[in-house]
Protein backbone atom coordinates (compact mmCIF):
# COMPACT_ATOMS: atom_id res chain seq x y z
CA UNK A 1 0.00 0.00 0.00
CA UNK A 2 1.18 3.76 -0.97
CA UNK A 3 2.78 5.16 2.92
CA UNK A 4 0.98 8.68 2.98
CA UNK A 5 3.12 10.96 5.26
CA UNK A 6 1.05 13.94 6.25
CA UNK A 7 3.79 16.06 7.90
CA UNK A 8 4.47 19.58 5.46
CA UNK A 9 7.27 19.69 3.70
CA UNK A 10 8.98 23.54 2.98
CA UNK A 11 10.89 24.53 0.66
CA UNK A 12 12.95 27.63 -0.34
CA UNK A 13 10.78 30.71 0.19
CA UNK A 14 8.99 32.84 -2.92
CA UNK A 15 9.75 36.33 -1.74
CA UNK A 16 7.95 36.76 1.64
CA UNK A 17 5.53 33.97 0.92
CA UNK A 18 6.55 30.47 2.32
CA UNK A 19 6.52 27.74 0.22
CA UNK A 20 4.92 24.77 1.65
CA UNK A 21 3.88 21.24 0.64
CA UNK A 22 1.11 19.40 2.31
CA UNK A 23 -1.82 17.14 1.52
CA UNK A 24 -4.51 19.00 2.77
CA UNK A 25 -5.09 21.60 0.11
CA UNK A 26 -7.51 20.17 -2.34
CA UNK A 27 -6.72 19.63 -5.74
CA UNK A 28 -4.60 22.40 -6.58
CA UNK A 29 -1.79 21.42 -8.80
CA UNK A 30 -0.55 17.75 -10.23
CA UNK A 31 3.16 19.14 -10.32
CA UNK A 32 4.63 18.85 -7.46
CA UNK A 33 7.17 17.53 -8.50
CA UNK A 34 8.28 21.26 -9.76
CA UNK A 35 9.40 22.40 -6.64
CA UNK A 36 12.32 20.17 -6.55
CA UNK A 37 12.88 21.46 -9.56
CA UNK A 38 13.43 25.06 -8.15
CA UNK A 39 15.61 23.50 -5.30
CA UNK A 40 18.05 22.48 -8.04
CA UNK A 41 17.32 25.90 -9.52
CA UNK A 42 18.40 27.79 -6.75
CA UNK A 43 21.59 25.75 -6.07
CA UNK A 44 22.52 25.26 -9.37
CA UNK A 45 21.26 28.72 -11.27
CA UNK A 46 21.09 27.01 -14.84
CA UNK A 47 17.99 28.38 -15.94
CA UNK A 48 19.35 32.10 -15.05
CA UNK A 49 22.56 31.44 -16.44
CA UNK A 50 20.44 30.30 -19.92
CA UNK A 51 18.20 33.31 -19.79
CA UNK A 52 22.04 35.04 -19.84
CA UNK A 53 22.20 33.97 -23.22
CA UNK A 54 19.03 36.26 -24.70
CA UNK A 55 19.40 39.47 -25.95
CA UNK A 56 15.74 41.76 -25.15
CA UNK A 57 14.72 44.63 -27.05
CA UNK A 58 11.40 45.25 -25.66
CA UNK A 59 10.52 48.03 -23.59
CA UNK A 60 11.44 46.67 -20.03
CA UNK A 61 8.55 49.47 -18.66
CA UNK A 62 5.76 47.46 -20.26
CA UNK A 63 6.39 43.84 -19.90
CA UNK A 64 5.15 41.60 -17.16
CA UNK A 65 7.28 38.74 -17.60
CA UNK A 66 11.16 38.82 -17.92
CA UNK A 67 13.25 36.47 -20.06
CA UNK A 68 14.40 34.78 -17.19
CA UNK A 69 10.48 34.43 -16.17
CA UNK A 70 9.98 33.02 -19.75
CA UNK A 71 13.05 30.64 -20.31
CA UNK A 72 12.11 29.56 -16.50
CA UNK A 73 8.30 28.45 -17.83
CA UNK A 74 9.20 26.74 -21.32
CA UNK A 75 12.22 24.44 -19.39
CA UNK A 76 10.24 23.79 -16.37
CA UNK A 77 7.39 22.65 -18.17
CA UNK A 78 9.52 20.30 -20.43
CA UNK A 79 10.74 19.18 -17.62
CA UNK A 80 7.54 18.21 -16.05
CA UNK A 81 6.31 16.47 -19.47
CA UNK A 82 4.42 19.29 -21.17
CA UNK A 83 5.46 19.62 -24.54
CA UNK A 84 3.54 22.05 -26.55
CA UNK A 85 3.34 25.14 -26.55
CA UNK A 86 -0.32 25.23 -26.26
CA UNK A 87 -0.29 23.29 -22.91
CA UNK A 88 0.66 26.78 -21.31
CA UNK A 89 -2.86 27.92 -21.85
CA UNK A 90 -4.04 25.96 -19.15
CA UNK A 91 -0.57 26.09 -17.09
CA UNK A 92 -0.61 29.61 -16.84
CA UNK A 93 -3.12 29.59 -14.71
CA UNK A 94 -1.57 26.80 -11.89
CA UNK A 95 -0.26 28.87 -9.31
CA UNK A 96 2.64 25.82 -8.24
CA UNK A 97 4.36 26.44 -11.81
CA UNK A 98 4.02 30.23 -11.18
CA UNK A 99 6.18 30.13 -7.78
CA UNK A 100 8.53 27.67 -9.18
CA UNK A 101 9.53 29.94 -12.15
CA UNK A 102 9.65 32.70 -9.65
CA UNK A 103 6.87 35.02 -9.84
CA UNK A 104 5.56 37.24 -6.80
CA UNK A 105 1.87 37.13 -7.54
CA UNK A 106 1.26 33.18 -8.32
CA UNK A 107 -2.49 33.91 -8.12
CA UNK A 108 -1.76 36.39 -11.15
CA UNK A 109 -4.63 38.69 -9.10
CA UNK A 110 -2.32 41.66 -9.35
CA UNK A 111 -2.03 42.09 -13.11
CA UNK A 112 -1.93 44.79 -14.79
CA UNK A 113 -4.45 43.83 -17.68
CA UNK A 114 -7.35 43.00 -16.04
CA UNK A 115 -8.39 40.09 -18.85
CA UNK A 116 -4.90 38.74 -17.36
CA UNK A 117 -5.80 38.21 -13.69
CA UNK A 118 -5.74 34.99 -12.61
CA UNK A 119 -3.24 33.86 -15.21
CA UNK A 120 0.38 34.68 -13.13
CA UNK A 121 2.23 33.23 -16.37
CA UNK A 122 2.59 33.73 -20.34
CA UNK A 123 0.67 32.60 -22.94
CA UNK A 124 1.95 30.43 -25.25
CA UNK A 125 1.89 33.16 -27.72
CA UNK A 126 4.36 34.71 -25.77
CA UNK A 127 6.54 31.56 -25.60
CA UNK A 128 6.22 31.12 -29.40
CA UNK A 129 7.65 34.98 -30.42
CA UNK A 130 10.59 33.40 -27.49
CA UNK A 131 11.04 30.36 -29.06
CA UNK A 132 11.23 31.85 -32.83
CA UNK A 133 12.63 35.49 -32.96
CA UNK A 134 15.12 35.37 -35.72
CA UNK A 135 19.03 36.42 -34.95
CA UNK A 136 18.38 39.73 -36.90
CA UNK A 137 15.98 41.09 -35.42
CA UNK A 138 15.97 44.02 -33.40
CA UNK A 139 14.20 46.89 -31.03
CA UNK A 140 12.14 47.76 -34.23
CA UNK A 141 10.68 44.80 -35.03
CA UNK A 142 6.88 44.75 -34.02
CA UNK A 143 6.57 41.35 -31.72
CA UNK A 144 9.71 39.25 -31.61
CA UNK A 145 12.65 41.32 -29.91
CA UNK A 146 13.67 37.94 -27.93
CA UNK A 147 16.93 37.42 -29.58
CA UNK A 148 18.69 33.92 -28.52
CA UNK A 149 22.13 33.62 -28.41
CA UNK A 150 22.94 29.75 -29.84
CA UNK A 151 26.85 30.13 -29.55
CA UNK A 152 26.91 31.18 -25.93
CA UNK A 153 24.00 28.08 -25.10
CA UNK A 154 26.52 26.07 -26.38
CA UNK A 155 29.35 27.36 -23.85
CA UNK A 156 26.82 26.70 -21.43
CA UNK A 157 26.56 23.35 -21.91
CA UNK A 158 30.38 22.41 -21.76
CA UNK A 159 30.38 24.78 -18.91
CA UNK A 160 27.91 22.96 -16.99
CA UNK A 161 29.29 19.32 -17.55
CA UNK A 162 32.82 21.21 -16.27
CA UNK A 163 30.97 22.46 -13.10
CA UNK A 164 30.30 19.14 -12.21
CA UNK A 165 33.62 18.27 -11.51
CA UNK A 166 35.83 19.12 -8.65
CA UNK A 167 38.53 19.71 -11.53
CA UNK A 168 38.02 19.90 -15.34
CA UNK A 169 38.99 16.47 -16.37
CA UNK A 170 42.05 15.87 -18.64
CA UNK A 171 40.59 14.16 -21.12
CA UNK A 172 36.65 13.22 -22.41
CA UNK A 173 35.06 10.65 -24.03
CA UNK A 174 31.97 11.55 -26.13
CA UNK A 175 29.07 9.82 -27.65
CA UNK A 176 27.60 11.19 -31.10
CA UNK A 177 23.74 9.92 -31.38
CA UNK A 178 21.54 10.43 -34.03
CA UNK A 179 17.38 10.02 -32.79
CA UNK A 180 14.00 10.49 -34.70
CA UNK A 181 11.56 12.91 -33.30
CA UNK A 182 8.59 12.03 -34.75
CA UNK A 183 6.18 15.15 -36.67
CA UNK A 184 2.06 14.52 -36.79
CA UNK A 185 1.69 17.64 -38.73
CA UNK A 186 3.24 19.66 -41.07
CA UNK A 187 6.31 21.53 -39.58
CA UNK A 188 8.51 23.43 -41.98
CA UNK A 189 11.92 21.31 -42.76
CA UNK A 190 9.91 17.95 -42.20
CA UNK A 191 11.11 14.66 -44.15
CA UNK A 192 10.18 11.56 -44.47
CA UNK A 193 13.03 9.23 -43.34
CA UNK A 194 12.81 5.24 -45.20
CA UNK A 195 14.52 3.89 -42.25
CA UNK A 196 12.58 4.92 -39.33
CA UNK A 197 9.67 5.04 -41.43
CA UNK A 198 7.83 8.16 -40.61
CA UNK A 199 8.05 12.01 -40.91
CA UNK A 200 10.30 13.62 -38.23
CA UNK A 201 13.41 15.53 -37.33
CA UNK A 202 16.65 13.83 -36.50
CA UNK A 203 18.23 15.49 -33.91
CA UNK A 204 21.81 15.34 -33.27
CA UNK A 205 23.15 15.01 -29.48
CA UNK A 206 26.50 14.71 -28.34
CA UNK A 207 27.05 12.81 -24.61
CA UNK A 208 29.80 13.01 -22.37
CA UNK A 209 28.73 9.95 -20.12
CA UNK A 210 25.21 11.45 -19.32
CA UNK A 211 26.29 14.95 -19.66
CA UNK A 212 24.81 16.57 -22.52
CA UNK A 213 27.37 18.41 -24.77
CA UNK A 214 25.30 19.98 -27.58
CA UNK A 215 22.17 19.26 -28.95
CA UNK A 216 21.21 20.01 -32.68
CA UNK A 217 17.45 19.78 -34.23
CA UNK A 218 18.21 18.92 -37.63
CA UNK A 219 15.18 17.85 -40.63
CA UNK A 220 15.53 14.20 -41.34
CA UNK A 221 17.14 14.62 -44.77
CA UNK A 222 20.88 15.20 -43.28
CA UNK A 223 22.04 11.58 -42.42
CA UNK A 224 25.72 12.92 -42.05
CA UNK A 225 27.16 14.21 -38.09
CA UNK A 226 29.06 17.22 -38.74
CA UNK A 227 31.00 18.26 -35.73
CA UNK A 228 32.33 21.52 -34.92
CA UNK A 229 35.46 20.80 -33.04
CA UNK A 230 36.45 23.38 -30.38
CA UNK A 231 39.25 23.44 -27.39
Amino acid sequence: MTECKPEQRDFHALGKRPVVAAFDGGMISSDGGGLLLREVEVRTGIVARLAEQFTDDRDLDAIEHTVLNLVGQSVYALALGYEDLNDHDRLRLDPLLAAVVGKADPSGADRFNPRHRGKALASSSTLNRLELTPEDATADARYKKIVAHPAGMDTLLVDCFLDAHPCPPSSIWIDLDATDAPLHGHQEGRFFHGYYGHYHYLLLYIFSGEHLLCARLRASDIDGQPIASRS
